[in-house]
């Protein structure tokens, strides 16, 4: 029986993942080696949840359990032999950032609360665990991270991080709560940018 930590646990490694399939194949963008790419990978993957934990006074959760070292590699692993594949099909970079920031938002509002934060920081901390990794990614391939464009992205998280944190309240069973939450990020994510929806710039 899978217990609510153990769903929670899978969650992170499940995203660690595809955070790192995304990292990887970003580096076909900027004709940039294996070496790099797999750079960019781990980069990516670890970015947000480490984030997250400094802010918590925690050790980043990699450097204990080497779970998530695997997951990052199988990542890679995956990225590099099917690369062509893989970034062939209709916006699939798009799609694992929006699977990994759906995971990533609930794992780390759900952190967040288990270590006493209030309800509004529990739900920036799941931002920052969402995006970081990306706007690192971002950062180091001299692009503009997509936080600061005007992407529907880091909303799709505060979104899907108080739709959470709603259903707790109500007292919904907390791994369907967890899956309501990632679902409402991705459909948002992947509305937005299957619509071209964007917030308005300032004038």
């Amino acid at each position: 029986m899978i217990t609510d930590a153990n769903y929670f646990y899978l969650s992170d490694l499940l995203g660690t993942l595809f955070f790192a399939i995304s990292g990887t194949l970003s580096a076909k963008r900027k004709d940039i080696d294996i070496f790099g790419a797999a750079f960019l990978g781990f980069v990516t993957a670890i970015g947000g949840g480490s984030m997250r934990d400094i802010f918590l006074n925690l050790r980043p959760v990699w450097v204990n359990d080497s779970n998530y070292l695997i997951a990052i590699f199988i990542g890679i692993l995956i990225a590099i032999i099917f690369n062509r594949q893989l970034y062939g099909y209709y916006r699939t970079l798009t799609l694992f950032d929006a699977i990994g920031i759906s995971f990533f938002t609930i794992l780390g509002v759900q952190k967040s609360l288990n270590y006493e934060s209030n309800t509004y920081a529990a739900i920036i901390f799941g931002m920052f665990t969402a995006v970081c990794g990306g706007m690192t990614r971002d950062v180091l391939l001299n692009e503009t991270p997509l936080i600061f464009k005007k992407e529907v992205y880091a909303t799709a998280c505060l979104g899907g991080g108080l739709i959470y944190i709603l259903l707790v309240h109500l007292d919904l069973d907390i791994s369907w709560a967890a899956f309501i939450g990632a679902a409402v990020v991705f459909f948002i994510r992947m509305t937005a940018v299957k619509y071209r929806l964007y917030l308005p710039r300032l004038d």
